[in-house]
């Protein structure tokens, strides 16, 4: 395995390739990590993990300085999964100048959910991504989904400029708990630990709740907005700041329009989203259904 960090010399190291598959981390690697480099491998003839913690998706407020950086670590571990090439430019490799041209990802899917709570989250993730990608040229790209909006966006961005890249999504790990896998789970304490799995379980309740009265035929928009505040004061009861406990449609993440749950209907596939702030820790996680 190769660890490089100038554009220059990756470009040289993948130039004798015609497949690069691609999976862009930020480090401070867990199992969730080397399950996408897995997946990835089979997919390109050389396989590319990015390791870049990108200050243009924190916020004033965020974690950007003390984010863990664990490079050597992260290394062992790529290696050990049969990483090939590990991209971890610094800051001015990748930001050589001010970043004044960026991608803005469409506000109708951006600027909800996570981008309603994270103003430019987005628009730092695209431009960071579309960086990544011109300079590893990957035939495939990886990517997570526990990371669910953030996939879509990329999805949308590899669509609209009509790069040659095929997008994959990794199904998201838990721990034996429940627990969504994040590199933040590393900033829980012991006793938050035990209560984080607790996200997990409010997005299970809602979705069987969302389905039993879908199933009864009782099912409307306002009644579902009642689902979900009751969903987010019940976790907000054992100490949680949620900031948003919902179901929406897989397709657009917009709130869903159909409510037939008769046998000729055809059902609208769902997903349930959640973020929420555990002590300082902000976890998010959903669930398909």
């Amino acid at each position: 395995m190769k660890l490089i960090n100038t554009i220059s010399e990756l470009r040289a190291e993948l130039a004798r390739y015609e497949r690069p598959a691609l999976v862009p981390t930020m480090g401070n690697l867990h199992e969730g990590h080397l399950a996408l480099v897995r997946q990835a491998k089979p997919l390109g003839d050389v396989t590319v993990a990015s390791i870049f913690v990108n200050r243009l998706q924190f916020g004033p407020n965020e974690d950007f300085d003390t984010y863990p950086r664990t490079l050597d670590a992260d290394c062992a571990k790529l290696q050990d999964a049969g990483c090939d090439v590990v991209f971890a430019p610094l800051e001015k490799e990748l930001y050589p100048e001010p970043q004044t041209f960026k991608v803005l990802p469409p506000p109708e899917l951006a600027d909800i959910l996570e981008g309603h709570f994270r103003p430019g989250f987005f628009t730092g993730v695209c431009t960071v991504v579309m960086k990544l990608f011109q300079a590893v040229q990957p035939a495939h790209a990886v990517f997570g989904m526990k990371d669910y909006q953030q996939q879509m966006v990329l999805r949308r961005m590899v669509q609209q400029f009509n790069m040659p890249i095929a997008m994959h999504t990794g199904a998201t790990l838990r721990a034996s708990d429940g627990l969504a896998l994040s590199s933040r789970n590393g900033y829980l304490s012991e006793t938050e630990r035990a209560e984080a799995v607790q996200l997990h379980q409010a997005l299970q309740d809602l979705s069987h709740a969302t389905q039993a009265a879908l199933q009864k035929g009782e099912l409307n928009l306002e009644v579902l907005q009642g689902l979900e505040a009751k969903s987010s004061a019940q976790l907000n009861t054992r100490g949680w700041q949620t900031d948003y406990l919902t179901v929406r449609r897989r397709h657009d993440l917009q709130a869903p329009t159909q409510f037939d749950a008769s046998a000729d209907a055809t059902p609208e596939p769902l997903v349930v989203l959640g973020a929420s702030r555990l002590g300082k820790t902000r976890l998010i996680d959903n669930l398909e259904f």
